[in-house]
């Protein structure tokens, strides 16, 4: 699936062109008479990139009304090259869409940005690496000697080294090809790369739907460190803290149209293609994106949104030990169930 993180410059690269931030509504309340939303709260919401089945919640809310219910009027925008976090930490957001391991970069040292995470979009962390299956590249150790394409990022080779060499690999075997990856079938197709790392419920869905015959693993199959939360919806610190009821009652219609969706895949891809028309001419992925996408939502979690301490720590403890931040980040650093519905 397609996000900002490893991943903003995965994005970049699969998307093909950086989103010019726009002020302009997208989706959802633009069929409204002003005289229906004259008393509404406006709450913008920055996403982590285009509109895609990671989103399909939020445009569900919006056109089911939960968040005109909750007195709320919501205005979906796409970031610049900053991203969301910078968006949201601005304050010309509310609320966005990140990833705990974008965030992590962004909440520590003297230009930290005044965001927290406040609900987790999917439970567990769906990316991984895909490859051809004629290559045998089954696991981690497997990339040596064969063409990664990589962003050249930190956290990216940190992960991947790690990987290959608890299989016992020698990782500078690893012919590591800087990404000019724009559509992962074809670039496997014409073998310019042998393996990229991307998010099961969109590239490979799409790769095997191109007839290309892959293999696939999850990170967090091999190291439950890599578990982290990816995507998640952020908000500003300094709103949330003046606005707690607001962004309550935000955080409860958002948890309903994403609980809609978990139970409603179809009908919900409808809502996210009718909101979002350019994913029409994608109607087949889409459909098959969402079937995947809807189980992950809340998966094993007590509820949609909910992020587990213990796992959240786990992945910045090893950002700390493995030096991969500019200041260490601390226990329970960026992140907040606070806003959550009740049970």
């Amino acid at each position: 699936m397609k996000r900002n993180s490893i991943i903003k410059k995965i994005l970049t690269a699969v998307l093909a062109g950086a989103m010019v931030f726009s002020l302009t509504a997208c989706g959802g309340s633009s069929g409204k008479s002003s005289s229906d939303t004259s008393k509404l709260k406006q709450v913008t919401v920055c996403l982590d990139w285009t509109p895609n089945t990671n989103h399909t919640g939020l445009y569900v809310a919006m056109k089911k009304g939960y968040f005109k219910k909750q007195g709320l009027k919501v205005r979906v925008v796409q970031p610049s090259d900053d991203g969301a976090e910078q968006i949201v930490g601005s304050g010309k957001a509310q609320f966005g869409v990140s990833a705990q391991d974008t965030m992590a970069s962004a909440i520590v040292g003297k230009n930290k940005v005044p965001i927290v995470a406040v609900a987790a979009i999917l439970q567990h962390n769906t990316s991984g690496i895909i490859s051809r299956k004629a290559d045998g590249i089954t696991s981690p150790k497997g990339l040596m000697n064969h063409k990664y394409a990589t962003w050249d990022l930190p956290i990216e080779k940190a992960m991947l080294k790690q990987l290959v060499e608890q299989e016992g690999g020698d990782f500078s075997k690893v012919k590591m090809i800087p990404s000019t990856v724009t559509d992962e079938a074809s670039a496997l197709k014409k073998k310019s790369v042998d393996a990229i790392w991307v998010f099961n419920g969109w590239a490979t869905i799409a790769c095997r739907q191109a007839g290309l015959n892959v293999n696939f693993w999850y990170f967090k199959d091999l190291n439950k460190t890599f578990d982290y939360y990816t995507p998640v919806y952020i908000a500003n610190e300094s709103y949330l803290k003046k606005n707690p009821k607001q962004a309550k009652a935000f955080m409860k219609a958002l948890s309903e149209g994403y609980d809609y969706a978990a139970k409603h895949p179809k009908a919900s891809a409808n809502i996210l293609m009718d909101e979002n028309k350019e994913l029409k001419s994608n109607k087949k992925l889409v459909y098959a994106s969402q079937k995947y996408i809807s189980k992950q939502y809340i998966s094993d979690a007590k509820q949609w949104g909910y992020i587990d301490p213990a796992r959240w720590n786990l992945f910045y403890s090893w950002l700390n030990q493995n030096k991969l931040v500019s200041q260490t980040l601390k226990k329970n650093q960026g992140f907040t169930n606070e806003y959550l519905p009740a049970e």
